[in-house]
């Protein structure tokens, strides 16, 4: 691309100095620069002599030619619905130190924009067609010199392109089908919300253009994210969802599946391929609910899931399309942490291309009360990304707008931003009156034409078609939406459609049956004692860190002396399922050496900082494993993992938080995709949350990981919530994960005390037999003298256990209840069933009385007499001191052992 001679801003003092520079040594200047002085002829002798005045005429030329590229996007007409507003300064020549007068004079510096040496009339004519018409573009704060000559090429020497009268056509019927669909549900359908794409319609041109253009530059995957509006519209004109099924799901029908809630047909999900440029190209578009930009960070996950497993890892086959509204891409905070995530090792995707249909008003609340910034897209900056702005009403602008967005994507792997500038026809839904916040605009909106209607008036005098051509195209799509209305009318109910249907083909749906008994899960001794060494064992012949050395020493001594620490058991469970073909992918904040450094999945040496990771280690046939420390982002990065488990049904995709109570920073994500998404949109995932958990004086942000809000939202066999306390069960629930053949989200409340803890070690024979436990007897407990059954969960076993030792007690039996949810009624009846002196049965917890699991409890074993021992009830998760933790622990275990007698 050397067309332009990109020279970047003319200070005429820099340039005196590079003038300099040049004399002495031609070479020691930009290529744009050394062209540029190519141009003149001064004397070859004089190093010193000052830049000639109509060199610095020339020097204005270029500062004028660069406030186009740089400020042109504020004067453009990319309005199509009301004036925009004015900035200072402008571009008029005056402010750039030239005169009317100087726009017959040729200037050189023309050749800065590909035009040769020009009039400043033919200058200033070629930058107002580039930089202040339909397209307004921001590009020239990238730090990147051949990004932005690239661009210069793409834009200035394009300008723009000349399409086909077949083309054109192809452009008039995308906008009139895109119309025409919502006329037709408007008609059938009165008063029923549909959020029409009407004011936007060139979306529908204008993802064809990204389609389109994206295979032809080699993408075979599009994964698309968008909110409701304009929803239905690109089912059917982009993804081919056939309307009946949409017509289906306006009447309201009930769907296939008995056992599926579903979910409002502007939420759902599609899967489907269409043949581009002689090839099949595969479209997704995921389910979202109505929290805007939610959707975001799943399209991420899902298109690196993608890439991981079917592509390669080649990041120009699968391409990722975020569709915007103007509000909620400058309020949402979750936009700015996914594009953080752009360039990021564990989360890139090859660049994301950001569409806006930027309808000028976020429900009620005009822009300019909805952001401080310039424009909706200013996020972009963060990244650096270009950023074009374009009339909507202008559907040639933005297809070849979207065409120059593609190329670049797919030419540096960098997001782009393609900023729709539109309306929106009705009210926030089509039942919503507008004019109560916006009247003036809404009167001029009732006046203006439509998409279709303005290019069809610009077609006919072009000769391009005629009327009677134009009103045929539209009698053919009406009788076809009529056929498909007729054919909805003979359907009893609506289909469900799985929009990862094909990835999940070999894994069922789980039944209630498929949770009494925990599958077998134990690996031979032998193959443990194999895996467990060569994860211990550093490779030879580097630098490790003297404490790092003793860590895996230690390991490799806990497989000798049969003592596994929850660490060991740990590694050991991601081994053995890497050995038999399943991957597993580890990401959140500081997931590599662990919180509290029990896990040194990554190694790093002292001197070069190489990473080592043993278990890529295993063998030349394991799957792979991936482990990434996060962003400072719950929000984004438990989406982004939620993403990659709806397209990895072979991997163990797991979350871990700092500390359990930072999931809330995501609450979006667990209530409205990972606790609902199966009930709602038919998909299964199988991601892990580890949520550290355990009251230990830590405070009120170290001690929860808020057991009970996850309990609150159980039902139908959503997830599952577990609370283990040895390793040997953690390993097993860990694989269990994987070796069942159905997939449900894992909700572990992870210990921090038992990691090191002497007790909570277990045996390689425990791992080698059996399966994961739902509910664990109390060993030690004599049956005949057992007047009280203690269940509890996690740490505060050991901790409740060991003091009623330390008393004397043995009335009491503490069995824990390892899995919360799905509830295992069956185990516990069974257990409770052996103490035949139990004289009542008490739910004890470390957690306050309206927090942790007793009130789940409570109702699970309702007409029971289940007793409640807890911390008073709190507005804060724990203490903040340590004196009152212990004395309200002491409290608790006075209430505790009263039933014993004993007094602490």
């Amino acid at each position: 691309m050397d067309n332009i001679s990109y020279v970047g801003n003319a200070d005429v003092g820099a340039i005196d100095h590079l003038y300099k520079m040049y004399r002495q040594d031609p070479e020691s200047v930009d290529i744009g620069w050394k062209r540029f002085f190519e141009g003149f002829e001064f004397s070859k002798t004089n190093y010193d002599e000052e830049v000639p005045e109509n060199f610095q005429k020339e020097l204005k030329v270029l500062n004028l030619i660069n406030g186009y590229r740089s400020r042109g996007h504020l004067f453009t007409k990319t309005n199509p619905v009301r004036d925009r507003r004015q900035y200072e300064p402008t571009l008029d020549l005056v402010n750039f130190g030239l005169e009317e007068s100087d726009l017959d004079t040729v200037f050189k510096a023309g050749e800065e924009c590909g035009l040769g040496a020009v009039s400043l009339r033919e200058i200033v004519d070629h930058l107002k067609k580039t930089y202040c018409q339909s397209i307004g573009i921001e590009f020239m704060y990238m730090r990147e010199p051949h990004k932005v000559k690239w661009m210069l090429n793409a834009i200035e020497l394009a300008n723009r392109p000349t399409y086909s009268k077949d083309q054109k056509i192809e452009f008039y019927k995308q906008l009139m089908q895109a119309t025409d669909f919502e006329n037709f549900m408007a008609k059938k359908f009165v008063g029923q919300k549909r959020f029409s794409i009407e004011g936007v319609e060139a979306l529908v041109p204008a993802l064809k253009a990204i389609i389109n253009k994206g295979s032809e530059k080699g993408v075979e995957y599009f994964i698309m994210g968008m909110a409701h509006r304009g929803r239905l519209n690109t089912l059917t004109n982009i993804f081919e969802k056939r309307p009946k099924d949409i017509f289906n799901e306006f009447k309201g029908k009930e769907f296939e599946a008995d056992d599926f809630d579903g979910d409002v047909k502007y939420h759902l999900g599609y899967t489907t391929k269409v043949n581009k440029n002689g090839k099949n190209i595969s479209l997704t578009l995921c389910p979202n609910p109505s929290h805007l930009e939610a959707v975001g960070p799943v399209v991420e996950g899902l298109s690196r899931a993608m890439l991981d497993a079917k592509f390669n890892h080649d990041l120009n086959k699968v391409c990722p399309v975020i569709i915007h509204g103007d509000s909620a891409i400058a309020g949402q905070g979750v936009v700015y942490e996914t594009i953080q995530m752009a360039s990021l090792a564990g989360y890139k995707t090859g660049g994301t291309i950001h569409v806006i249909t930027n309808n000028q008003v976020g429900f009620t609340t005009n822009y300019i009360d909805a952001r401080s910034s310039t424009y909706c897209t200013d996020v972009a900056k963060t990244t650096l990304s270009p950023v074009f702005h374009v009339n909507a009403d202008d559907v040639e602008a933005v297809v070849q707008a979207i065409e120059i967005a593609v190329a670049y994507r797919q030419e540096f792997n960098q997001d782009i931003f393609i900023d729709l500038l539109g309306y929106r026809k009705y009210g926030h839904n089509e039942g919503d009156e507008p004019k109560f916040t916006q009247p003036n605009l809404y009167k001029a909106i009732a006046k203006h034409k439509n998409p279709s209607q303005l290019y069809l008036e610009t077609l006919i005098p072009q000769g391009v078609i005629s009327k009677e051509e134009a009103d045929k195209l539209v009698e053919t799509y009406q009788v076809f939406l009529e056929a498909e209305f007729d054919a909805s009318m003979k359907q009893d109910k609506a289909t469900v459609f799985n929009f990862m249907e094909e990835d999940w083909k070999n894994i069922q749906s789980a039944t209630l049956a498929d949770f009494d008994k925990s599958i077998d899960t134990g690996v031979a001794k032998k193959k443990l004692v194999e895996l467990g060494t060569k994860l211990a064992t550093l490779p030879e012949g580097k630098n490790y860190f003297r404490k790092i050395q003793k860590i895996f020493n230690d390991r490799l001594e806990a497989i000798t002396t049969d003592k596994l620490d929850w660490g060991s058991a740990e590694m050991l469970a991601y081994a053995s399922l890497l050995d038999e073909g399943y991957s597993v992918r580890i990401s959140g904040q500081d997931v590599e050496r662990g919180t509290f450094s029990h896990r040194h999945a990554v190694v790093t040496t002292e001197d070069t900082e190489e990473e080592v990771i043993t278990l890529n280690l295993l063998n030349d046939k394991q799957a792979p494993f991936y482990i990434y420390n996060s962003l400072l982002s719950e929000y984004a990065v438990l989406g982004y993992e939620y993403g990659y488990s709806l397209a990895s049904p072979n991997t163990l995709p797991i979350w871990e938080a700092q500390f359990g109570d930072f999931y809330n920073g995501a609450q979006i994500m667990v209530d409205q995709f990972i606790t609902a998404g199966e009930d709602k949109w038919s998909t299964q995932s199988g991601l892990v949350m580890l949520l550290p958990h355990g009251y230990e004086g830590q405070g009120a942000e170290h001690s929860s990981g808020r057991m009970e809000r996850f309990l609150q939202q159980t039902a139908d066999l959503n997830i599952q919530v577990v609370n283990t306390s040895t390793p040997a069960n953690h390993f097993h629930l860990l694989r269990r994960q994987m070796k069942r053949n159905f997939r449900k989200p894992l909700v572990v409340f992870s210990p921090k005390m038992l990691l090191r803890y002497p007790s909570a070690v277990s045996t390689l024979d425990e791992l080698a037999k059996g399966c994961f436990q739902e509910v664990i007897d109390d060993a030690k407990a004599k049956v005949a003298a057992i007047d009280t059954v203690v269940l509890c969960t996690g740490k505060f076993y050991y901790e409740a256990s060991e003091k009623a030792a330390e008393l004397g007690i043995d009335s009491m039996a503490f069995v824990r209840i390892e899995q919360l949810y799905p509830y295992p009624e069956k185990q516990i009846e069974a257990i409770l069933a052996k103490y035949k002196n139990k004289k009542r049965v008490i739910w004890a917890q470390e957690e306050p009385e309206n927090m942790g699991a007793w009130q789940y409890m409570a109702m699970k074993m309702r007409g029971k007499d289940l007793i409640g021992i807890t911390r008073p009830a709190a507005a804060a998760a724990a203490e903040g001191a340590k004196d009152l933790h212990l004395k309200r622990l002491n409290t608790l275990w006075n209430n505790l052992f009263q039933f014993a007698k004993v007094k602490v």
